[in-house]
């Protein structure tokens, strides 16, 4: 079983301009994480539009993922699915096919209320052997998991492990990491509060940005544990501009998607509903890209 912690990047699925899933693009990609020296990546993740892929192509991408990390580093999958038996059947999957975790988040259409979210995650982390990591997002699902039931399931249940804490509370990442500790680990899951999270607890961090500075996103995380935090701050500055961007415009998949495109990596377009940036919103992030390439150089 790998130790997750540090920074991984939550990837996009590439796609072909007629929006079908591009799998080498796929392969390339997580290939150039891997020579980025990042801790760990997660694919079928919110970033990774699994809402909008089929069954076959998230069982697809998955197989994909393991067979091209080769056990280098540790894989996340996201297993969310809208009922408790979906997300069974995904999590299993993604344990058979060799991925070293799942990421899971409550149901994003019925708003559980905090026993229903219990019974769901205990249900599906029973159901396999290998870690789960619980997904708290209420900005996407639109229910925020009360404290003690994030507790009380990862103290009942042993391989649930780790939390995604995207809430945006910094008092929740707090309480959590500080009251969970010896059963259950947080990663931060909101870009804009990355370094405050590391500094009340939280042991790694899911990131969108991670996708465009993996690099960056890598030695913010490091000079936390080397207790550099001076150097710490210096990379936040950096970075903050994009991870603002991000969580302010809500467009995180088409930014990334641009962003890994303008980079030389594959991207693509989004599955509709979502459409393209503006023509603002792109030379917004073309001027954020330029100022994190000269740093990423000096680095």
């Amino acid at each position: 079983m790998k130790q997750l912690q540090g920074t991984y990047p939550v990837l996009i699925t590439p796609m072909h301009k007629d929006g079908e899933v591009n799998y080498d693009g796929l392969k390339e990609n997580i290939e150039y994480f891997v020579k980025q020296d990042v801790a760990g990546i997660v694919v079928n993740g919110s970033t990774g539009e699994f809402v909008s892929l089929t069954k076959e192509e998230k069982y697809k991408i998955t197989e994909l993922a393991v067979e091209q990390v080769n056990g280098r580093i540790p894989l996340i999958v996201g297993t969310a699915a809208e009922t408790t038996k979906d997300a069974i059947m995904y999590t299993k999957h993604a344990e058979n096919a060799g991925a070293d975790a799942a990421l899971l988040i409550n149901s994003y259409y019925a708003h559980p209320k905090d026993d229903e979210n219990y019974e769901h995650f205990k249900a599906v982390a029973e159901s396999v052997n290998f870690p789960i990591m619980i997904y708290n997002n209420p900005f996407t699902s639109g229910v925020d998991i009360g404290t003690e039931t994030i507790l009380k399931v990862a103290k009942d249940v042993d391989n649930i492990t780790h939390i995604k804490e995207s809430s945006g509370d910094i008092a929740k990442v707090r309480d959590i990491s500080r009251q969970g500790k010896g059963f259950i680990n947080t990663f931060c899951g909101s870009d804009d509060l990355a370094l405050e999270s590391l500094l009340v607890g939280a042991t790694g961090w899911i990131s969108v940005a991670g996708n465009i500075a993996p690099r960056l996103v890598t030695d913010l995380f490091d000079r936390v544990q080397e207790n550099k935090l001076e150097e710490a701050w210096e990379l936040y500055d950096k970075v903050l501009p994009l991870c603002n961007f991000i969580e302010g415009t809500g467009k995180y998949v088409q930014i990334v998607k641009r962003a890994m495109d303008l980079q030389g990596l594959a991207g693509g377009p989004s599955r509709r509903p979502r459409l393209p940036l503006t023509k603002e919103e792109d030379a917004t992030l073309k001027e954020i890209l330029d100022k994190i390439s000269k740093v990423t150089q000096s680095i």
